[in-house]
């Protein structure tokens, strides 16, 4: 298998990231307008749209970097379990409207939940390569390195 496939599913954990983020910039976005609506908080529309775009696209900046994958994979999963966390609530819903006043539909919700499902594989073998790629420091500082239990 090519080095680079090995990476394929950062890569488009990332860019799912960054097309969500950049849709939070610009005009009103009808996702948030309805939570600062239904939750009576305000700050949802627009400091929070626009935190919440930021947050993505550094978090896909990191993702593409292999040494800081870790870190972005747990941004990642962070990020989306917050927007799950919304969907479960009482404020937006897994049908959320699709423009303002339109039809309602589960696909932000699916797309999040799919989206969930790939940053954990992300995280999962993130995590297992930096746990190989760690150095023993314990022959460096005159100790007998341990040997793995089996």
């Amino acid at each position: 298998m090519p080095k680079y496939f090995a990476h394929a599913p950062a890569y488009l954990l990332a860019a799912f990231l960054v097309f969500m983020g950049v849709q939070k910039f610009g005009a009103e976005n009808v996702i948030f307008a309805t939570i600062a609506e239904r939750s009576g908080i305000g700050l949802f529309e627009p400091a929070i749209r626009i935190f919440v775009g930021v947050s993505e696209i550094a978090v896909a900046g990191l993702l593409l970097a292999p040494r800081l994958r870790l870190i972005g994979a747990l941004g990642a999963v962070g990020v989306i379990c917050g927007a799950i966390g919304f969907h479960l609530s009482p404020w937006l819903g897994v049908s959320t409207p699709t423009t303002a006043g339109g039809a309602h539909s589960p696909a932000l919700f699916m797309m999040a939940v799919g989206s969930f499902v790939l940053a954990l594989f992300v995280l999962l073998r993130a995590r297992a390569k930096t746990a190989l790629d760690l150095p023993d420091l314990s022959a460096s500082r005159g100790q007998t390195p341990r040997r793995p239990r089996v």
